[in-house]
């Protein structure tokens, strides 16, 4: 038996512009992907506490192309956040 209908269109998918991306297959950024982590554990899962390693988690992924190179400030971040990593330090 066919599963073959005449008269359909073949359905072909197609990836989203965002929010798809290669996973890290060889641990590139393994390193930054547990510091934040551990960043949001250690914070009770506030991300706004974690903003300079999302930073560097990213950064991290754009050097390797295991994700689309962007400007910060399409991906939410500021100057401001430059300025509270200098804080924190």
């Amino acid at each position: 038996m066919s599963t073959m209908t005449f008269g359909q269109k073949q359905f072909i998918p197609t990836p989203p512009d965002k929010g798809s991306f290669p996973l890290d297959h060889e641990g590139v950024c393994k390193a930054t992907m547990k510091k934040y982590l551990n960043c949001l554990f250690e914070n009770d899962s506030n991300n706004s506490m974690c903003r300079a390693e999302a930073k560097e988690y990213l950064a991290c992924r754009m050097e390797h192309n295991l994700m689309a190179k962007e400007e910060w400030s399409k991906l939410g971040f500021t100057d401001k956040d430059k300025q509270l990593k200098e804080e924190q330090k």
